[in-house]
């Protein structure tokens, strides 16, 4: 819309169990195969993100994306499906202050999103102002007004190495490339936004 987009928050919770995945809040198919790619991910980097690998097995995951009677699709998500999980997995919390978009490969590689401009928008209604945004996208910037470029910080990246260190910043195994330190992490609400 001229007005932007909403802001998109992901839960996720883990319980013991068999290795099972449920997903719920009426998510699309692109959606869901976002979830199954960001769980991938997070397996594919257990012993870098100081997981047991077996403790996939050991747990189900649920991933919930709130206001379950709106349908939600596409794979802007994925980046941010990823971070919940990670959070969850590992007790690290997401700064309250962070917003974030971009689709995920299974190799950590982030990618270019639509409507840029909408999400820049839902952040700064929703009271954000740092914005991590796949490098790819920084083209689009062009068609964000002047008032909301001067107050969104946006930080591009191209994989999930330089996200993790934006988001984690004690992200153990990663390298600390060219990314500064950013705010201190919140202890409490929500795994993960996006706008």
């Amino acid at each position: 819309t001229e007005t932007g987009g909403e802001m998109l928050y992901i839960e996720v919770m883990t319980m013991p169990g068999k290795g099972g995945l449920t997903l719920t809040g009426q998510l699309g198919d692109v959606m869901k195969e976002s979830a199954q790619a960001a769980l991938s991910f997070a397996r594919a980097r257990a012993k870098k993100l100081n997981l047991k690998p077996s403790l996939f097995d050991d747990l189900d995951i649920h991933i919930h994306v709130p206001a379950g009677a709106i349908p939600k699709d596409g794979p802007s998500a994925g980046v941010t499906m990823a971070t919940a999980l990670i959070s969850a997995l590992t007790g690290r919390c997401v700064p309250r202050d962070l917003a974030m978009t971009g689709e995920i490969t299974l190799r950590g590689k982030i990618l270019a999103i639509g409507g840029l401009r909408e999400k820049a928008l839902a952040a700064l209604r929703a009271g954000i102002f740092k914005v991590i945004i796949p490098e790819q996208n920084l083209k689009d910037l062009s068609e964000i007004p002047p008032n909301v470029k001067k107050r969104i910080k946006f930080l591009p990246v191209k994989n999930m190495d330089e996200f993790l260190n934006l988001v984690f910043p004690d992200t153990p195994d990663v390298k600390k490339k060219a990314v500064k330190k950013q705010a201190p992490k919140d202890r409490g609400g929500r795994a993960g936004a996006r706008p």
